[in-house]
């Protein structure tokens, strides 16, 4: 598989890639390091961007995330080894990711377990975060990015 163009290597596509970076990073204070990860990763596995799986999976793992977690990600709801509070931003992820599936969006009950969970900024970050991802998703879905060439640290 070939990338349909250079995205990464174009002008005008750097451009836009660093507002949407500057939104992503954003956010990075707001949530634990593993939850960010967790979010990217089911986001990207619902989705099917390879490279943004491949991506966040290695960069998890670089920060010292354990193998078994990331290996459950797709399968959450029936792993033991997620917190109630990854849960919950695991739901809210799928949901607010599964936008174009004809759902109603995120249920009253997904944004009540987040809530009880995380306060008002991380919430926000919560939000902010899924949106940038979703984001990240399509432009590399469009474009036919491959996966499997990425190194932790490559794009900073």
């Amino acid at each position: 598989m070939e990338a349909r163009l250079d995205y990464f290597g174009n002008a005008l596509a750097g451009k836009v890639m660093k507002h949407l970076n500057s939104a992503g990073a954003a956010v990075h204070s707001a949530l634990p390091v593993a939850t960010q990860e967790l979010v990217k990763i089911r986001a990207s596995q619902i989705n099917g961007c390879g490279f943004c799986t491949d991506m966040h999976t290695k960069d998890a793992a670089a920060a010292g995330e354990d193998q078994q977690r990331l290996n459950l990600v797709a399968v959450w709801r029936e792993a033991t080894v997620f917190t109630d509070a990854e849960r919950a931003a695991l739901e809210l992820t799928e949901q607010g990711t599964r936008l174009a599936d004809g759902s109603a969006g995120v249920s009253d009950e997904a944004w009540a377990k987040a809530a009880e969970h995380y306060d008002e900024d991380q919430l926000v970050a919560l939000i902010s975060l899924i949106a940038v991802i979703n984001a990240y998703n399509r432009v590399n879905v469009i474009n036919r990015q491959p996966a499997g060439g990425y190194k932790p640290g490559m794009f900073g």
